[in-house]
This record gives C-alpha cells, sequence and structure tokens, in this order.
C-alpha cells in the first residue's frame, strides 16, 4: 500500500547527509567476522541482521540476539553490543526488526507489540539451525523499547535461557499512559478518537501518513535533557543512520493505536526460572521501567543502576556499558 520510494519522499530531509552503504557508527573488533545474513518471522516478513561471530570460529557456541533501541537500525546499538559480545566469545545476532531499515514488511516505519515480540522470536529461529550453534544456549538482548520486547518474547518462548535488557522502555506503557502514567482516561480517549478518525482518513488517502519526526533536526535550547541526549545521539556524527527512524525517518501517524490496547509485560512472571538482568542508567528518565519490571518479575532477577548514566550512554558508550557484566551473565547461564 505504501513503498518505500514514497515513504522516503515523505520524509524530512536532514542536513547531515552520508553514503549509507557499509556505514557503521562503530568500527569492527579485529577478533570478530561479520556477515549479513537473512530469515523470516512467523508472519512471512523477511527479516535482516548481521551476524557476528568470533573470528576464531568454534562448535557448540552460546549465541544471542539483539535488538533496539525502538526506531534503530541494526549499524547502531544492537551491531555494536553484538560486536563486542562477539568478541567475547558468543554468535551474536544484531538485526533490523520488521517493517524497518533493511527488514521487509509493508507499509514502511511501523510497529507492532505483537510482531516485534515475534521478530526476537524469529532470530531465535535463526540462531538454532546453524551448525556451530547449540540451540540450548540462546539468550537475547534488548535496548531500549526492544527491552521490553525481549522481556515480552522471553515469557513465551521457552527456548531463550537468559534475557538482559539495557535502557528499557515498554512501549505499550509510555504510548497508553505517557511518561510516568500521568495521561488521564480523558486524555487517553481523545488521543485515541483523533488516531481513529486518522484512519479514514488514511482510508481515503489510500496511503499512510507519517507524522513527525521523532527526534528535531535543531535544537533550541530549552528541550527536556533526555530530549538533548537522543538529538546527541541521533542527529550527530555519533550515531546518525539514514536508515534509522530516530535519525532521518517518522513512524506512521497511527502507529501507537496497537501499543496504546496490547500491554507486552503481562507475563514476566513467567519468565521464571530462567534469569532476567536490567540495567539502566542513574540518571535516566527511562530508569523506573527498568525498576518496575525488577519489582514485577520473579527471581531470579537482577537490576543493576549505572552511577551517572543516562538513557542513551547505554546506546554506545563501551566505558559506561558493562559488557564484562554481560559476558558473566550470559556465560553462567548460557550452559
Amino acid at each position: 500500500m505504501f513503498s518505500e520510494q514514497s515513504f522516503a519522499q515523505n520524509k524530512k530531509s536532514n542536513s547531515l547527509k552520508m553514503n549509507t552503504t557499509e556505514h557503521y557508527t562503530f568500527k569492527l573488533n579485529d577478533k570478530v567476522i561479520r556477515k549479513k545474513v537473512t530469515f523470516k518471522n512467523r508472519y512471512g516478513i523477511t527479516l535482516t541482521g548481521d551476524l557476528y561471530q568470533p573470528a576464531n570460529g568454534g562448535d557448540n557456541l552460546p549465541a544471542l540476539a539483539i535488538s533496539g533501541p525502538f526506531g534503530a537500525v541494526k549499524e547502531q546499538s544492537s551491531g555494536l553490543y553484538a560486536n563486542q559480545m562477539a568478541a567475547r566469545g558468543f554468535i551474536a545476532l544484531a538485526f533490523d526488526p520488521s517493517y524497518t531499515g533493511e527488514s521487509g514488511g509493508e507499509p514502511r516505519s511501523v510497529a507492532s507489540p505483537d510482531i516485534n515480540t515475534e521478530d526476537f522470536s524469529a532470530a531465535v529461529d535463526f540462531l538454532g539451525i546453524q551448525r556451530n550453534i547449540d540451540r540450548n544456549k540462546i539468550g537475547i538482548i534488548g535496548i531500549c523499547g526492544f527491552g521490553g520486547f525481549a522481556l515480552n518474547a522471553t515469557a513465551v518462548d521457552k527456548r531463550i535461557k537468559a534475557v538482559a535488557t539495557t535502557s528499557m522502555y515498554d512501549m505499550s506503557r509510555v504510548n497508553a499512559k505517557g511518561y510516568y502514567d500521568k495521561v488521564i482516561l480523558a486524555e487517553r480517549t481523545k488521543i485515541l478518537e483523533q488516531l481513529s478518525q486518522q484512519r479514514w482518513k488514511d482510508a481515503e488517502a489510500g496511503k499512510f501518513a507519517y507524522g513527525n519526526s521523532p527526534n528535531p533536526d535543531t535544537l533550541n535550547g530549552n528541550e527536556p535533557q533526555f530530549v538533548k541526549d537522543y538529538f546527541d545521539y541521533y542527529k550527530t556524527d555519533r550515531g546518525f543512520h539514514e536508515r534509522s527512524i530516530n535519525s532521518n525517518g517518522s513512524w506512521t501517524i497511527t502507529n501507537p493505536i496497537s501499543f496504546m490496547n496490547m500491554p507486552i509485560l503481562t507475563y514476566i512472571k513467567e519468565i521464571s526460572p530462567r534469569p532476567i538482568l536490567l540495567i539502566a542508567g542513574e540518571n535516566a528518565h527511562s530508569k523506573y521501567f527498568s525498576e518496575d519490571a525488577y519489582k514485577s518479575a520473579s527471581e531470579p532477577k537482577e537490576l543493576i543502576i549505572i552511577p551517572n548514566a543516562v538513557h542513551v550512554d547505554l546506546y554506545d558508550k563501551t566505558d559506561v556499558i558493562p559488557f564484562d557484566k554481560l559476558e558473566t551473565f550470559f556465560r553462567e547461564h548460557l550452559k
């Protein structure tokens, strides 16, 4: 109904231009090899990922599926995490979720609490049929909004042996209730009425309308600190990628509908007895999502708060992200 070409015509132009052919926001580790792979999810959508493997090879290796942040692509944070974990002896698959990046799905730039949860399980499908991977040693890492999907996937998919999240967002909760659950019923109802009317506008137009970019192209200086932090990552050379919605695109206007109606952490207790590791920054605006998930989850569980860190510090700052802890966690539980 809405092609990638027509989506590109609807994107806001961005002053920061880059050639994204083989463009990654981090350097590949000398001890790691990377190759592009594709696989299908249960809905028949072809997902594209990068498979990071230890250069010295090995058999029966533990593996990790990694995705996020919400609106990002595999050449950003998830690839950086995969690169780091592969250097530590894991096979790691960083993938673009359905409808985004190099993955398939129409229309472009739409998300789903169900399909994005399924994307993780599809990644586990792929990893489990690789000859050099022990399918009984598969874990997942979810970053930002894909932290919530990672927990949701682990609850339902019993093949996943351990799950870790960093700067976790519950996308259903924040869409349905706003930050810190401050959206009241009257406000929620008004939003849903507007989104419902937008469906008729889209139907009449024969294409989906797109909203504003998640992050502004410029700052005026009086934005909340977390908005400035997002800008510093997504809109600068530090993390910009042309295929990233957060850098250079926008979501469909009706994207929030399913999130406002479908909670994703309902069954978080059913992850037990498999372990959960939640990591958040001390000064992150999103910290409460990890804290509340920790309270709701059953043992074994662990919450690590990184001193002085903000939300986006856990996207790419390798001196802040506790990779040694992630390695220890998965080594202990993927065996």
